[in-house]
């Protein structure tokens, strides 16, 4: 920052010290504003950053989240691209924000947005989605959680698998495989076969720790190896789909198809999501075209809250494993 710059965020942190909130809020947009037709970005985005995460800090969220906001329109006016400093400054503001401040839910979907229309991945930057996702898992918002980290790192199969574990242990111990593929069937929408396998390995894995009397089978062959759970049919399925999309097998999939249709009947919502899946990896034409990712997250218990304010990006022809680097 300049010395004028940090001379004036001095003083507006000086009245915050002192409780006039208000007033520093007001007089932070007077500033940003005169910036901002100046076309002085980073002297805005400086004194918007610096106010908004002292007032977040002293429990000021309306406040703080005001400005917050404001700097995403700072953003997107500038053409900011999204890289190390400008995803940093939005992350620093979002984990000050209290879980039950309104502005928030605006913020995250402000800097999503931003990072969308500026970024190279057209569903949002996967950061800034991991980091969203992990903070709904540790306040237990599990579908806020799962439409952000379906989206994100390399690092969110993990923190998706251990939270749809920690819900299904709260649920009926028959539904392991539902929960399972509340993680494993929304990554292969979205085309991340990685991520759905290291899911479901993750899943499986807590489900054996927890479960040692729980009879399990392990087939291997020269190019893979695969768990069997005798007791859990769908469980198998969804393992064996996971071979099936690695193998590009369409005479597989059918296989499976027919062999589990009478347990797929008993869910009742996978059958539209697993007709996209067919069309992705096995070039199966499907009649119906719906949004299955959201379908499947909505309604998969007959939950509300499945939708999301962003579609994700899901390829339109038929993907290949593994899933583009950018996804993982």
């Amino acid at each position: 920052m300049s010395t004028n710059i940090e001379k004036t965020v001095a003083r507006l942190q000086e009245k915050i010290k002192e409780g006039q909130y208000y007033e520093a809020q007001q007089q932070t947009r007077v500033v940003a504003a005169r910036y901002i037709k100046a076309k002085k970005w980073d002297a805005a985005v400086d004194i918007l950053f610096n106010v908004a995460k002292a007032l977040l800090s002293a429990g000021q969220g309306g406040s703080g989240g005001d400005l917050c906001n404001l700097l995403v329109e700072v953003y997107e006016k500038a053409e900011l691209e999204p890289d190390a400093n400008s995803k940093g400054r939005l992350l620093t503001c979002l984990r000050l924000f209290d879980s039950e401040e309104p502005t928030r839910k605006k913020f995250i979907g402000g800097m999503i947005g931003w990072s969308s229309k500026f970024g190279e991945f057209p569903a949002g930057d996967p950061e800034l989605h991991h980091v969203v996702g992990s903070i709904y898992a540790e306040e237990h918002e599990a579908y806020d959680a799962e439409r952000h980290l379906v989206l994100g790192t390399k690092d969110s199969p993990e923190i998706l698998a251990r939270m749809e574990y920690k819900w299904y242990k709260e649920s009926d111990p028959h539904l392991a495989a539902q929960f399972a593929a509340r993680a494993v069937i929304p990554y292969l929408l979205v085309g991340n076969v990685r991520a759905a396998n290291a899911s479901f390995r993750i899943f499986t894995s807590a489900l054996l720790q927890d479960n040692k009397g729980l009879s399990v089978q392990d087939v291997s062959s020269q190019s893979s190896d695969v768990k069997i759970f005798p007791s859990i049919p769908l469980l198998n399925f969804l393992s064996l789909l996971l071979l099936a999309v690695q193998r590009g097998s369409a005479e597989l999939y059918r296989q499976l198809i027919t062999k589990y249709a009478t347990h797929l009947k008993e869910t009742g919502t996978w059958f539209d999501t697993l007709d996209a899946i067919a069309e992705m990896y096995f070039g199966v034409r499907r009649q119906r075209q719906t949004n299955p990712l959201f379908d499947m997250m909505g309604s998969l218990f007959g939950s509300g809250g499945g939708g999301s304010s962003q579609p994700a990006r899901r390829p339109a022809n038929r993907v290949e494993a593994p899933a583009p680097e950018g996804l993982d």
